[in-house]
């Protein structure tokens, strides 16, 4: 990666009409969906509880722009009183380069036993990703951006990595279009401080469209 990224001025990133921009468009398209939205939400939420005892909802705590923690909303995907401890020490081990482990998948180093029926159906399209929308709403996220963390991979961020801290983290990413799966957390840096740097309403209907098209032609899910 060029190092000259971290050479990047702030006036660089201070877009004030783009962002104005963004904002309002996010806003508008979220308003416009929620009559297709709600139903299918609903659906969703009925489908996880007659699937398997638990919450319908996936609530954890996340690292947003400037660091600040917020608590990020998905359907829940998994089964309930799993052991995550090897999942935590997987994702540092990844997060930090020493993870030895071929072809993982982003975000996702887990048993496929862990994830329930709905759950793989909702990761499949997406769809886990849906309650992101509140946050969307309430400022915390945006449409695009790059995924937000959880406090314990952050803490082993090296210094570059938390270049990009300096957005809304996002449900989609110029990384989970680019990348979706097999890539280092290096290169997925790389591709969240790329966006940081060329971040424009063009690019973000680009990563939008490519998000759509990644999940109808069933290249993964992110």
């Amino acid at each position: 990666m060029s190092w000259m990224v971290l050479e990047r001025t702030s006036v660089k990133l201070y877009r004030p009409y783009y962002k104005t921009a963004k904002r309002c468009f996010e806003l508008i398209l979220c308003l416009f969906l929620i009559p297709i939205l709600v139903p299918l939400g609903l659906i969703i939420a009925l489908a996880i509880r007659l699937d398997t005892p638990g919450p319908i909802f996936f609530v954890q705590d996340r690292v947003g722009k400037g660091g600040r923690v917020f608590k990020m909303i998905k359907f829940r995907t998994m089964h309930q009183n799993l052991n995550k401890d090897a999942h935590q020490l997987f994702m540092k081990a990844f997060v930090n380069g020493t993870a030895k482990e071929e072809g993982q998948k982003i975000f996702k180093p887990f048993n496929s036993s862990e994830v329930t029926f709905v759950g793989r159906i909702l990761r499949k399209t997406s769809l886990d990703e849906l309650p992101q929308l509140i946050n969307v709403f309430r400022g915390e996220m945006s449409l695009i951006g790059p995924r937000p963390n959880v406090v314990w991979e952050v803490e082993e961020y090296r210094g570059w990595h938390k270049e990009r801290l300096e957005v809304l983290p996002g449900i989609t990413g110029l990384a989970q279009v680019r990348g979706r799966s097999c890539i280092s957390f290096d290169r997925i840096v790389e591709y969240d401080i790329e966006y940081v740097e060329k971040q424009s309403l063009k690019l973000d209907l680009l990563i939008i469209w490519w998000t759509i098209s990644s999940v109808l032609f069933g290249r993964g899910a992110h």
